[in-house]
């Protein structure tokens, strides 16, 4: 068999044979022929009873066979849909087989059977693909046997090839549609369900290292099935998977990609500085430094990010496994793997080769920078957050921001996050500006990993300021610091923080603009950002967020003396709250649309011209009294501290409250488009191919 099978070897593009002379005509491989045969009318079985045994010998074409199915209109495919149904069964009963060939060879058959008539499916109205593909009558059990085969194989200790072939099979499957929840197929992925043999995948390390990537972008595209329109059975059992072995895998596979996706970016931006054009811009002056960064791109990864977000809003098991500590992966050791039979097919970035080493092996070196999933993560999320006026980084960013509301909002994560005894290194990626300099990575504090959080909220808030205004990632930053304060606040964690760069950016090296200056710019653009947005929705949120410290701050803020830079703040920067309340109190009066909106602001902003009206008079009095000019900052605390006792501030109701975060209702959108995206790139990374028929034969040279 392997005679006839050898035959079969040269390739050649569209099934023919190089001319042995200028004389004869090309010849078709066998494979070719055979495929002509059952894109006849006839059954080709007929003349050669061996037909299905010889077929599944052949080095599958897939060029030729995609190619022949898209060539046929819907009518001319109609009258083959006989053979195609046979050839469909045909590959399921051969993934049955006890040789490996056979069964590589109907793995590789289906995915072109399914991608050549999907592909006309598309240009075609009236046509059933599940009709075409296996007919009415088998189709139940057809796919039932399939599903059964791929667990199977799945499961089983044997081929590593057998396994990426069948997880490339079913990518193919999910991915034929760019709409998956319009990929009427899936329905029996749905009731055969192969969750099971996922999990087993992510729980093995062998498995995770070879397959582990396909795997979990499987799932989370299954997870997102129709999800909002009946029981997806994949969202209920990722739910309640409480598996350490399992989530840990599954949080390794998904710090590896974001990890190789950071060290990617990090090669770029490193290559870049030692360039040309940077020797060049080190000559002229820092006048393009800015521009010359933004060209530092590599591809986003929406599919790894995707599972991410599944794992954190489905399973609160999986919060544990952000915490989960590791070397950091970037400075690793790790022992020298074998390669793998079938090389992994990057879809959107390319995933690690190597595993993370038990914690058994974990090396003793106390310059290996330890880590975990969450610092990974956040690394990632200031990469992409920093150019969004790239489309697929627009959608990273939010995405990104999405699983921090996530994060924020539980219980488990807070605890971690504010815990003193977790004290991490977080080096973020910072926009390059010219008024700051570059941190230098060895003066980075150990802190709690909220300060990071945070940190990343105050850098967006900083270097978003422009005229293509992101004022949905500014509401959801927002929304993050809130709720992280509301945490503080229940549970009276005071976290050292430089709280002053949050509100003026006074200290430290963020820039010049953050809280007060993000007013002052929805001041100086009112009349263009009206235009697109409701300004006084974010205006409001920054309000509370002063009110918030203001009322609360003595529970939470690290010192009493924390408390007076509140106030003192506040009152340098008070022309910015003066032209605040000119501005909502102009528009609350007039009967226009944003008469409502401003006038929530304009009763927000109450307590914070309490504080700058009682203390400003003061203030100029002391100066009076003592004939000073200009007041230092010690000066101006004194005084405040001196005079809280006759400040009256109103209770404001509900500061410490958030709507939680609903994906279904409020995000049902952005989650089609961006699902649909990433399918559309899973298939048209998908490569079935990459198999040479020589490795084929020396791992399974056992067969007979």
């Amino acid at each position: 068999m392997l005679r006839v099978y050898s035959m079969a070897q040269t390739e050649k593009k569209g099934g023919l044979l190089r001319k042995s002379s200028a004389s004869k005509k090309p010849l078709k491989e066998k494979v070719v022929l055979m495929y002509d045969e059952i894109f006849t009318t006839e059954d080709p079985s007929k003349c050669n009873p061996r037909f299905w045994e010889e077929l599944f010998l052949m080095k599958v074409n897939l060029e030729y066979l995609e190619g022949k199915l898209e060539a046929l209109d819907g009518e001319e495919l109609m009258k083959i849909k006989d053979n195609v149904n046979c050839l469909f069964q045909h590959c399921i009963q051969a993934l049955g087989e006890e040789h490996p060939i056979r069964v590589v060879n109907a793995l590789q058959t289906l995915c072109a059977l399914i991608r050549g008539v999907h592909q006309k499916n598309k240009s075609t109205s009236g046509f059933d693909i599940i009709n075409m593909l296996v007919g009415f009558d088998k189709a139940e059990l057809c796919m039932k046997n399939l599903m059964e085969s791929l667990d199977s194989l799945l499961c089983a200790e044997g081929s590593e090839s057998l396994k990426s072939l069948c997880l490339k099979l079913l990518l193919c499957l999910v991915t034929v549609t760019d709409n998956i929840s319009q990929n009427t197929i899936l329905e029996y992925v749905m009731i055969n369900s192969i969750f099971e043999a996922i999990l087993q995948i992510l729980s093995s390390p062998l498995s995770r290292r070879e397959h582990g990537y396909d795997a979990v972008v499987l799932l989370a595209l299954l997870v997102n099935y129709r999800k909002y329109e009946s029981v997806n059975p994949y969202i209920v059992k990722l739910s309640i998977v409480d598996d350490e072995p399992t989530l840990n895998g599954m949080g390794l596979v998904i710090a590896q990609a974001l990890s190789e996706y950071n060290r990617q970016y990090k090669d770029k931006e490193e290559e870049h500085q030692s360039g040309f054009f940077s020797a060049l811009t080190n000559m002229v002056g820092s006048m393009f430094i800015a521009d010359a960064d933004e060209k530092i791109s590599v591809q986003t990864n929406e599919a790894i990010l995707l599972a991410l977000y599944e794992a954190v809003h489905l399973n609160r098991n999986f919060i544990t496994v952000l915490a989960q500590s590791h070397p950091e992966m970037g400075l690793m050791t790790t022992p020298t793997s074998p390669v793998p039979t079938t090389p992994v097919t990057p879809l959107g970035t390319t995933p690690p080769s190597s595993d993370v080493i038990s914690s058994a092996e974990l090396p003793l070196d106390a310059d290996v920078q330890t880590s975990n999933l969450l610092i990974t993560f956040l690394k990632y999320s200031s990469i992409v957050m920093q150019d969004t006026k790239d489309e697929h980084r627009l959608h990273s960013g939010k995405l990104c921001l999405i699983i921090l509301t996530c994060i924020a909002e539980d219980q488990y994560a807070n605890a971690f996050l504010h815990d003193d005894n977790m004290n991490f290194r977080v080096n973020l990626h910072r926009m390059p500006m010219r008024h700051r300099k570059k941190a230098a990575d060895k003066n980075l504090p150990c802190r709690p990993l909220v300060c990071a959080v945070l940190d990343l909220m105050v850098e967006f808030i900083v270097t978003h300021m422009m005229k293509e205004f992101p004022m949905d990632l500014y509401v959801r930053c927002i929304q993050i610091v809130h709720k992280l304060l509301c945490y503080q606040k229940k549970c009276r964690v005071r976290l050292h923080y430089t709280w002053r760069e949050l509100w003026s950016g006074t200290l430290g090296t963020t820039g010049l603009n953050t809280l007060i200056n993000l007013l002052k710019f929805l001041m100086s653009n009112e009349t263009v950002l009206l235009a697109k947005h409701n300004i006084f929705t974010l205006a409001l949120m920054v309000v509370n967020l002063f009110n918030m410290f203001i009322t609360y701050g003595d529970t939470f803020l690290p010192t009493p003396s924390s408390y007076d830079e509140l106030y003192y703040e506040i009152i340098r920067m008070h022309q910015n709250f003066d032209n605040l309340y000119s501005m909502v109190l102009r528009l609350s009066t007039n009967a226009g649309q944003w008469k409502e909106p401003a006038s929530k602001v304009t009763h927000a902003l109450v307590n914070i011209r309490a504080i700058i009206n009682h203390f400003n008079p003061k203030i100029e009095s002391y100066a009076a009294v003592n004939h000073i000019s200009q007041l230092s900052e010690d000066q101006v605390l004194e005084v405040v501290r001196s005079n809280y006792d006759t400040l009256t501030l109103k209770l404001q109701d509900g500061l410490d409250q958030y709507e939680r975060y609903s994906e279904q209702h409020k995000e049902a959108a952005f989650f089609k488009e961006l699902v649909r995206s990433i399918s559309i790139n899973v298939r048209k990374n998908l490569a079935f191919n990459t198999l040479s028929q020589e490795l084929l034969l020396k791992e399974f040279s056992t067969i007979s």
